[in-house]
């Protein structure tokens, strides 16, 4: 698929299947961030890739309304950025969250990005400090968002010329 073409199919996916995710699927993701450009190449987004049933039923709760398809998928992958060692930590993030997408989707994976960073958990305090509370990182780094990913049965079709037609209406040339 050429690029374009992939990213034109890459949904996000959240319904899961009981099919395992590869741990050479899991590597090309994990490749794929650790590839991402970074502001001044500081490098200041670490991952906590977590696989294990229990942990994911425990982090369920990440996210009031979108954590429960943490406990269905095979990992999650929570990107971390050190606030200390950059300024573009959160850009740095998201855009390592980006390829690990894209990534997944070319591998014929579901996946979905469930934002944390200024998001309350379940229990209504900031998701940040519920996950550093199972995930036990220190204070410098601060939780962007993780990535959810699992084999699907369900992938959404693409987004076709229609769509692309419409959100043209949201390019400006020259000026706004």
């Amino acid at each position: 698929m050429e690029l374009l073409e992939q990213m034109l199919h890459r949904r996000s996916v959240r319904t899961f299947n009981d099919i395992p995710v590869t741990q050479e699927q899991l590597q090309n993701i994990i490749t794929a961030a650790l590839s991402s450009p970074t502001g001044h190449g500081y490098y200041p987004c670490e991952l906590v890739v977590v696989t294990d049933k229990d942990i994911l039923k425990q982090l369920e709760g990440t996210r009031a309304g979108a954590g429960k398809m943490i406990a269905a998928c095979s990992a999650a992958i929570f990107v971390l950025g050190d606030k200390v060692k950059s300024e573009t930590w959160i850009e740095d993030c998201s855009i390592m969250l980006s390829n690990m997408h894209l990534m997944a989707d070319a591998q014929g994976l579901g996946s979905c990005w469930i934002q944390a960073r200024v998001r309350q958990a379940a229990d209504g305090q900031p998701a940040d400090a519920f996950v550093r509370q199972i995930l036990g990182y220190p204070e410098q780094f601060e939780l962007e968002g993780c990535l959810v990913v699992a084999n699907t049965d369900d992938h959404p079709a693409p987004h076709d010329q229609a769509f692309i037609d419409k959100m043209m209406e949201k390019v400006h040339r020259e000026r706004f």
